[in-house]
């Protein structure tokens, strides 16, 4: 299937500083564009890849799961580290989960985390359904475009998959007793009214790294997709002054 007008990935080369973007689940690289946008605009050099089953159609993410969207990123992050000095992993819901992880598993190539509402865990109670959901119902209404300010909108699938769906809550759960191993400085970007993802998710993240640096900013304009809403540019300077402090130009200070 063709990707949908919007959808590419985005990348660009800049100075040795990388930033790796990770999109959220149903989402594409659409809803952070201006955020890698502005992170080029500063000289940086970024990935935001198209994650596999998004961008097309929801049927296409059925048959894709975390381990997919993981390798991924992961493969971009190899990019990166190749070129850059310093590479800092960041993302929106899920793909914040996707770089806690790659945080756990390549520590030595992540040297810092932005993540904006990231998605570790969810308060329905219907998730426990899912392993025979899935085989029963195909999809169920999407978790899309929950944006506060008006005339924006989200490219995303208007319906959620259900096998990838439960694909996503097992990467939580294999995620989440590994978290005390990311031990990188960690810049937490929270809107405080937010209908996709609990605000415990981000506490959870927040209590259970062993971080040394772990900041929690709380988005006071902006509902879930914060990178396209009113707080988007707080979401920019806030990740451009956390990458600058952890890669400062060769021969300053730190």
């Amino acid at each position: 299937m063709p990707v949908l007008p919007g959808a590419e990935p985005f990348s660009h080369d800049g100075d040795e500083v990388g930033v790796l973007l990770c999109h959220g689940f149903t989402g594409t690289p659409q809803s952070l564009r201006p955020w890698a946008r502005a992170l080029a605009e500063a000289g940086h050099t970024v990935r935001l890849p198209l994650l596999p089953g998004h961008g097309t159609r929801w049927q296409d993410l059925q048959t894709t799961g975390w381990d997919d969207w993981y390798a991924t990123v992961s493969a971009a992050l190899d990019e990166l580290s190749g070129r850059c000095r310093v590479v800092v992993a960041a993302g929106l819901s899920m793909g914040g989960a996707l770089a806690l992880r790659l945080a756990v598993e390549r520590g030595a190539d992540v040297a810092g985390l932005v993540l904006v509402n990231p998605a570790v865990r969810a308060e329905d109670p219907r998730l426990a359904l899912l392993p025979v959901l899935k085989y029963a119902v195909a999809s169920t209404p999407g978790i899309s475009g929950d944006i506060k300010r008006p005339g924006v909108s989200e490219l995303a699938y208007a319906r959620t998959p259900t096998r990838a769906l439960h694909s996503m809550v097992r990467g939580w759960r294999a995620l989440l007793p590994e978290l005390p191993r990311v031990r990188q400085p960690l810049l937490v970007l929270r809107s405080a009214e937010d209908h996709v993802v609990p605000a415990s998710s981000s506490a959870l993240v927040l209590r259970e790294v062993s971080s040394g640096e772990a900041f929690e900013i709380v988005l006071t304009d902006s509902y879930h997709v914060a990178t396209l809403d009113n707080d988007a540019d707080r979401v920019v300077t806030e990740s451009l002054t956390f990458v600058d402090r952890l890669a400062p130009a060769p021969g300053s200070a730190p």
